[in-house]
């Protein structure tokens, strides 16, 4: 069997459509529950309270609470556990710091200024690590998909057949870079009428299988100013800077019978040749890409909280978005497989292409805005026994926006994110009881909707915006934290460990039009803080 290898050299203009992918730029918006274990372990239902490392970062008004300064770390084990279908849980375990802050407070000798404080703070408020696999029957190929992108924009063989291509005539046509790997890897079959096909045809049976691993974080550095007058309205104004790193591995594949391939024919010296026509056989195939995707942004955010008598607390905080600069890479590689009903296993037709050499990718500079925040919060506090806290978070997703380096946004991404997305709303409830003067028990539950609207969900939706190297996309339908945890407090000391359960129901799909797979995290998290107040 000979080997068929095609090496693809891309210019950075052929990814411009995997920045303005809607649930690519939604993923890079996503935040979680993480912070200290006190303010885990009440679901992060802290936005009334304050007087918390995390809590200053959803609602700044919290560090007027302050009356000593503070110092604290925070650290995390999380076991991880992913499962689609009927495929086996697949499950990972990983260890880091996820806060380290500073608050100074300084007592001001006035009637109403009465404290001035100021933070600096660590938080890390997303990790992307996860794994997941999953496979189920098919009469519909990718290629089918890919075909009918290179005919709505009158793509010809010629314009297929070459070994490095000008990125900029992607503006002339749909998402074209994995079509040229399709069509070079004789996936794609050329008609009489110049339009192109795919394997999938009357009959076609087999299996799709995909593969997922991603891997990163962002992470947050926090400045924050606040105050407290007459001890009644507790006022802060926060700045963040973000550094946002995501890695992932993606691998979908499909075996075909009765499917329409390519035939040939073996030449005297073992070159296989094409002849032109098709006929119906044996396909199987995957892709392979990769993507590496590092932003740096800023964002702002101001916050409230006003205690009109001593056992209510009122809060309210708003966030900016997060402004990001992006950046890019990917590397695309495809395989195949091809045996024309009647002819044995010896003489498969098999080759490869990849988007550029070893070690090489594509890079794509772009900016995106997330999404605008704001956070309405109620806490009850009827004696120094214990307290209750409501938080209610409108995150406004379809607010999000991404555009080219200079900052315009693209036009067709803004439609497709308000066609497509709905604003989300996270409810956060949490408890705390004061067993001991020394020691309290501390309970929460957060529950968050999906951003995305219930016409594009579960369904075949074929006016989903993808990426031009990757056809996949992916979108959280729900995801709960249920929550409890311990303090102890001695003097200046405490200690405090928490217990995080995470449910998440998120939808896969390989391609717009294919039916995909619902994906259940089952995630649990341990952590502990160890602070000093002085």
């Amino acid at each position: 069997m000979k080997k068929l290898y095609i090496a693809l050299l891309l210019g950075g203009a052929s990814l411009m459509a995997s920045a303005q992918a809607t649930f690519d730029v939604l993923k890079m918006s996503e935040t979680e529950l993480s912070g200290t274990s006190r303010y885990m372990s009440m679901a992060g239902a802290f936005g009334a309270l304050g007087g918390d490392a995390s809590a200053v970062t959803i609602n700044p008004g919290g560090i007027g609470v302050y009356r000593s300064s503070d110092i604290s770390a925070t650290m995390n084990l999380n076991f991880l556990s992913t499962k689609s279908g009927d495929f086996q849980n697949l499950t990972d375990t990983k260890f880091w710091f996820n806060n380290v802050a500073y608050v100074g407070s300084m007592k001001i000798d006035s009637d109403f200024f009465k404290y001035f404080n100021w933070g600096f703070s660590f938080n890390r408020v997303k990790s992307f690590n996860r794994r997941y696999q999953g496979g189920y029957d098919t009469n519909y190929s990718l290629t089918n998909k890919i075909a009918d992108n290179l005919n709505a924009g009158n793509w010809i063989e010629d314009d297929l057949s070459v070994n490095s291509y000008d990125g900029n005539i992607y503006y002339e046509s749909n998402a074209p870079w994995l079509g040229i790997l399709a069509y070079q890897s004789y996936l794609l079959n050329p008609n009489l009428d110049g339009s192109l096909s795919g394997l999938s045809t009357n009959g076609t049976t087999g299996t799709a299988n995909f593969y997922v691993e991603e891997k990163g974080h962002t992470d947050e550095y926090n400045i924050t100013l606040g105050g407290n007058f007459k001890n009644t309205v507790f006022w802060g104004l926060n700045f963040g800077i973000t550094d946002l790193r995501f890695d992932s591995y993606q691998y979908y594949g499909e075996d075909l019978d009765n499917a329409l391939v390519t035939d040939y024919f073996v030449d005297n010296e073992g070159n296989y040749i094409a002849t032109g026509a098709t006929t119906l056989g044996y396909a199987g195939y995957d892709f392979q890409s990769y993507q590496e995707t590092r932003g740096t942004g800023y964002n702002f955010k101001m916050g409230v909280i006003v205690k009109p008598i001593n056992q209510l607390r009122i809060g309210a905080a708003f966030h900016t978005p997060t402004y990001y600069d992006m950046k890019d890479l990917y590397k695309v590689q495809s395989g195949f497989d091809l045996l024309p009903n009647g002819m044995s296993s010896k003489d498969m037709f098999q080759g490869s292409t990849e988007t550029g050499e070893e070690g090489y990718y594509d890079e794509y500079r772009y900016t995106i805005k997330t999404p605008w925040r704001f956070i309405g919060s109620l806490a009850v506090v009827p004696s120094s026994k214990g307290m209750i806290s409501l938080d209610y978070e409108y995150v406004g997703a379809t607010t999000m926006r991404c555009g080219d380096e200079g900052g315009y946004n693209y036009g067709d991404t803004e439609m497709k994110i308000k066609d497509q997305l709905q604003p989300s709303h996270i409810l956060r409830v949490g408890g705390e009881f004061r067993a001991t003067p020394n020691f309290s028990v501390r309970a929460g539950y957060s529950y968050q909707t999906s951003p995305v609207k219930d016409e594009v969900k579960g369904i075949a939706n074929n006016n989903v915006d993808v990426v031009s190297s990757n056809y996949m996309y992916q979108y959280d339908k729900s995801n709960q934290y249920i929550t409890c945890g311990v303090g102890y407090r001695y003097k200046k000391f405490y200690a405090d460990a928490a217990y995080v359960h995470q449910t998440r129901t998120s939808q896969y799909h390989a391609f717009p039009g294919e039916s995909g797979e619902e994906v259940k995290d089952n995630n649990n998290k341990i952590a502990l803080t160890l602070g000093f107040r002085f």
